[in-house]
């Protein structure tokens, strides 16, 4: 099985990084530093510029029409640019021990929007449309976590972080089931020793690659749920991945330093963006429709 290496690409410049995604419009690579609240660009020369939208940022997607939609800690919101007023779209938790985490936007252009419990009471995943309507698809959810589609648009890969699985769902039309996503069973289970599932992101032949908090990798599995790669990285907390560059060729993975308020030696560059290239492209990104 490969072992595909990385390069850090700008040094431990997040507290917790999550959710890359790559977007020509806003010129390339954008992520989030989670619990700063800010949107980061990757710039040319490995720096990054840094937007705030808030206490909380969980998750970050381009719009059809211009701008972003950006998961705060309850709400959705959307802006029409980086100097454009973020504006509240959608209140989707009422519970203070819940907090929205990652998502992602649906081939149909609905976003995609789960919760992690910080609490007894479980949060969900949700559903909202162009106008601001959401609704509940799953409930029950501890920590909601990775959230990608097939290259055709029929299946979502899904993954609640405390269930240690990546999940798979049928995508139908709103038609036959409001929720859009139906039938989750089992796609990957994560043995507990090679730490917990989290982001992930889907290739153009349909391999799924998911990163391991805990577990210091990036892991693909193919269309048939085999493991086929691996990319190890420098660093434990690895939280998401996504594909990008020009032909969307080069894996970049997000790190935390949540929790190592006084990394030692091994852990020094958590926090970093890394990049490798995996030999398979990637997926353009999706866009939300409102």
């Amino acid at each position: 099985m490969p072992e595909i290496s990385v390069e850090n690409v700008t040094g431990p410049v997040a507290y917790h990084a999550e959710g890359p995604v790559w977007w020509p419009g806003w010129g390339g690579l954008r992520y989030v530093d989670m619990l700063a609240g800010d949107l980061l660009t990757l710039r040319p020369d490995g720096g990054v510029d840094r937007l705030h939208v808030g206490d909380h940022a969980a998750v970050v997607r381009p719009r059809t029409g211009g701008g972003f939609v950006v998961g705060l800690a309850r709400s959705v919101a959307v802006a029409d640019g980086d100097g454009a007023p973020v504006r509240a779209l959608a209140s989707l938790v009422d519970d203070p021990t819940v907090r929205l985490n990652e998502g992602a936007a649906a081939p149909d252009g609905a976003f995609y929007v789960g919760g992690q419990a910080e609490g007894e009471r479980p949060s969900a995943l949700y559903r909202v449309e162009a106008d601001g309507s959401s609704r509940v698809v799953l409930d029950g959810v501890e920590v909601s976590n990775g959230l990608g589609f097939s290259p055709d648009g029929s299946r979502a890969y899904y993954v609640d972080s405390a269930t240690r699985r990546i999940d798979v769902l049928d995508v139908v039309p709103v038609a036959e089931d409001p929720r859009g996503l139906v039938r989750r069973r089992p796609f990957v289970e994560i043995d507990p020793d090679d730490g917990m599932p989290d982001g992930l992101t889907v290739d153009a032949e349909g391999g799924v690659w998911v990163a391991l908090w805990g577990g210091g990798a990036v892991r693909r599995y193919s269309p048939d749920g085999a493991l086929d790669a691996v990319v190890p990285l420098p660093v434990s907390q690895v939280s998401a991945c996504t594909f990008g560059g020009d032909d969307l060729d080069r894996l970049f993975v997000t790190t935390s330093r949540q929790g190592l308020d006084d990394p030692d030696a091994d852990e020094a560059a958590s926090g970093s963006l890394f990049v490798a290239d995996p030999g398979v492209r990637g997926l353009p990104a999706l866009p939300f429709a409102g």
